[in-house]
């Protein structure tokens, strides 16, 4: 049987009881609170349309109601993307920023996440502005511009806890990637690698490129070394780069995205952090590890 869940951004909390309480009334089922005003699961519903019906009821608040199935809810495999999804930022949009093309270079990545442009092709564009930029200069990027997204270091301390393996996979770079996948608590992070001419970049990137086939390919290669079933993994992203990953993971969560991707993925995650991927697995409030 399913599982309706409810989730609010806990920093902007819009999850009272009284709307858990007038969404158990129309779907039927077992109220569970995970954290109160925060997240809450409601145990085997009734109503045929039980997502649609709470969706209606919650309108305009700042709550995500997802429709999962109760088995299998705790996975053992994380495989998550980068930029705008563990970390605020889009990288190479604030690298650009350095030389002052952050507008131009900011449109062609949006294009590319909403998958209007061929991935590799829009890399190897962007990647050529930059040429000429100093390694100085990148680490200043790293360490003023860019912020970790909030939730992200409790779901991945508190999977690997429980016994996952958790995997960052990015279509950004090694720079950022090895450096905030450690921040993190990251199993391993997979990311292009920027080639520089001693300590200035050449506007290249080392091929091949990391992009969809192999964020789809590392989870499922994960799944098969672990002796894993796919069921049992979690994908997470927000660009049109992550779809193929989210549509085979047990849990597809599109978080924050970009429209394309929200519509296709089986979770979609609008308003909460990161937190909220603990919630879709049924971890209360008192089990993560923060």
């Amino acid at each position: 049987m399913p599982v309706l869940s409810l989730i609010a951004n806990p920093a902007d909390p819009e999850l009272d009881a009284a709307l858990a309480a007038a969404v158990v009334q129309q779907t039927g089922g077992e109220l569970n609170w995970l954290n109160h005003g925060v997240a809450c699961e409601i145990h085997e519903p009734t109503a045929p349309q039980a997502l649609q019906i709470a969706r209606d009821i919650i309108g305009t608040k700042s709550v995500d109601a997802n429709l999962i199935p109760s088995e299998g809810r705790k996975k053992l495999i994380l495989v998550a993307d980068m930029d705008s999804t563990m970390i605020e930022q889009e990288c190479i949009d604030e690298l650009a920023a350095a030389l002052g093309l952050k507008d131009q270079v900011a449109e062609i990545t949006d294009r590319a996440m909403r998958g209007e442009l061929d991935f590799g092709e829009a890399l190897d564009t962007r990647v050529a502005l930059l040429k000429g930029l100093e390694r100085s200069v990148i680490e200043e990027v790293r360490r003023e511009a860019i912020t970790l997204a909030p939730g992200g270091r409790a779901l991945v301390q508190t999977m690997k806890a429980y016994g996952a393996y958790t995997s960052l996979v990015s279509g950004g770079f090694t720079f950022f990637a090895d450096y905030f996948g450690k921040r993190i608590g990251f199993d391993e992070a997979i990311a292009n690698v920027l080639e520089f001419d001693g300590d200035v970049l050449t506007g290249t990137v080392t091929k091949p490129i990391v992009d969809k086939n192999t964020k789809r390919e590392r989870l499922l290669a994960l799944a098969a070394e672990r002796g894993v079933d796919p069921s049992l993994t979690i994908a997470v992203g927000d660009g049109a780069n992550d779809l193929d990953m989210i549509r085979v993971a047990g849990f597809g969560v599109a978080l924050h995205a970009k429209p394309a991707v929200a519509a296709e993925a089986g979770v979609r995650i609008d308003h909460g952090d990161l937190t909220a991927l603990l919630y879709l697995q049924g971890y209360p409030d008192d089990d993560f590890v923060r």
